[in-house]
């Protein structure tokens, strides 16, 4: 199975038993971004922002894929969505792995909320802060949430990305098992040490 970032928080995750859009996102918004043509049996949404629910951009295929989703509500914000509103945490599980886009998660995930998303192979979470969580809270969660591979997305970087938001390294400088991968893809395979892969943005 392949995970491919297109930038900000969208994903595509790809197999032979279907194919899923994460998070796309309006043209332009964020700025130095757009979307390449894509087609998917299902998109999922975190939440109703234009960085985040362009719906509209997926050619979608009308299958359906083999897979199971599961969604967990939390919120956009510190302050129980007073500020934001609602996010959603959605869960794939395809062909064995288990992967979980945290979306524009706002707070630190309490225990509860870390017990119900169970066992996770791939993490997508977001670390860029002011929007959501920043890099010291976003390495919180993900040490809480232990997945196998964590993918740190919606963050500045050269060329793109809200003014506001911090870089990719702000969060990297906190973790000791960083990979970077030589473009927007990845084969995820069982078995290996748990790491932090940073995907390359091709525009």
């Amino acid at each position: 199975m392949k995970l491919t970032w297109y930038g900000h928080s969208c994903f595509g995750l790809e197999s032979v038993n279907g194919s899923i859009i994460f998070d796309p996102y309006a043209d332009g918004f964020p700025a130095g971004l757009s979307l390449p043509p894509l087609t998917a049996d299902l998109v999922l949404c975190s939440h109703e922002h234009d960085d985040h629910n362009a719906r509209n951009r997926i050619a979608l295929t009308g299958r359906e894929p083999e897979c199971e989703t599961e969604q967990l509500f939390t919120w956009h914000d510190e302050a129980g969505g007073a500020k934001r509103g609602m996010n959603v945490v959605n869960v794939v599980a395809m062909e064995g792995f288990r992967v979980a886009h945290l979306g524009d998660l706002g707070h630190e995930l309490p225990e509860s909320q870390i017990k119900a998303l169970g066992h996770i192979d791939v993490l997508l979470i977001p670390v860029g802060g002011f929007y959501t969580i920043d890099a010291e809270t976003a390495k919180r969660v993900a040490d809480a949430v232990g997945a196998d591979v964590t993918v740190p997305m919606h963050y500045r970087g050269e060329g793109f990305g809200f003014d506001v938001l911090s870089t990719v390294e702000d969060y990297t400088r906190l973790c000791s098992d960083v990979e970077y991968a030589g473009g927007p893809s990845l084969e995820l395979r069982r078995g290996g040490e748990k790491k932090t892969v940073v995907l390359k943005l091709v525009k």
